[in-house]
């Protein structure tokens, strides 16, 4: 499953993750899942291309059990394909937070929220639609 998903994403960027490895946690998604990642991807790659510089996915799809594991809200839409945890890949987090408020500015979304926690790891919260299929535009901080 290493071939791409989209122009600048695998499907696994969305998948993997050290909690579910560490917990032997199986993240397989649905075909409807799929079809929201793809979606997501293609909506994440306008963004890359604008950012000229590579977007990692630090948290993407999430089943039911690596959410709980992780802390996720049980509403979370990491849960339907529909939200990702953003870093920038050449690690200028500033920069990075300060483009996508920008950039979001003139696109349909439901939710950017620039997240940070205790130990200093810092992300951007993406999430194209909420569970009603709104597209607020919303765009805060917050520290976990």
């Amino acid at each position: 499953m290493s071939a791409k998903f989209s122009e600048y994403f695998r499907l696994e960027e969305f998948l993997e993750s050290s909690v579910a490895k560490q917990k032997s946690i199986l993240n397989s998604p649905s075909w409807e899942v799929v079809e929201n990642l793809k979606e997501l991807a293609a909506f994440l790659d306008d963004m890359r291309e604008a950012w000229g510089s590579g977007i990692n996915v630090s948290s993407g799809f999430r089943c039911d059990a690596l959410n709980e594991a992780v802390g996720g809200q049980p509403t979370s839409l990491h849960k339907k394909g529909l939200a990702a945890d953003l870093q920038p890949a050449n690690g200028d987090f500033e920069a990075f937070k300060k483009f996508v408020v920008d950039y979001l500015k003139d696109k349909m979304f439901d939710e950017a929220i620039i997240e940070s926690n205790k130990k200093g790891d810092k992300w951007v919260h993406f999430q194209l639609r909420s569970n009603n299929g709104f597209q607020r535009k919303k765009v805060f901080s917050l520290t976990v």
